[in-house]
């Protein structure tokens, strides 16, 4: 049995065509890595970029560039803010920040978007039709009694 951490480490990792270092051994259930240093339970891709590129500063998580989250290639991990994590993701939040116009094709720039109490961004555009519609259903007609 290998007595260093290092050679217990690189046993679980094979390379891929796609150039990860796959994670071989134990994966939580949402496919990170997960290794035993010292008898304390880590991080694999967190522990392979601190031994072999830096520590990771604090306040900051690391990024899989491969979005493969069983990876613990260096060259494909970044250190980043959560937000800049979540934002490069495949989540509905990311898409939705990487969109560059409404439902309807009006562009999210600065003179046509607001945000909402919520945060979310919105169109002037559509607002602005949508408040025109409401005052045109409002607006007094005939009415049987008075013919």
């Amino acid at each position: 049995m290998p007595s260093y951490w290092t050679d217990r480490f690189l046993a679980q990792v094979t390379d891929t065509p796609a150039g990860c270092w796959q994670w071989t051994g134990y994966l939580t259930p949402n496919g990170y890595a997960r290794f035993r240093i010292g008898g304390e339970q880590q991080y694999a891709h967190r522990a392979a970029y601190e031994a072999l590129v830096e520590p990771i500063p604090d306040g900051l998580v690391i990024d899989h560039l491969c979005r493969n989250r069983g990876c613990v290639n260096p060259a494909h991990l970044e250190p980043v803010t959560q937000r800049v994590n979540v934002l490069r993701g495949e989540s509905h939040v990311a898409a939705r920040a990487r969109q560059t116009e409404c439902i309807h094709g009006h562009p999210f720039d600065e003179a046509n978007t607001y945000r909402a109490s919520n945060g979310t961004r919105k169109c002037r555009t559509c607002r602005t039709a949508a408040r025109t519609r409401a005052r045109a259903r409002k607006k007094p007609g005939v009415s049987c009694a008075a013919a």
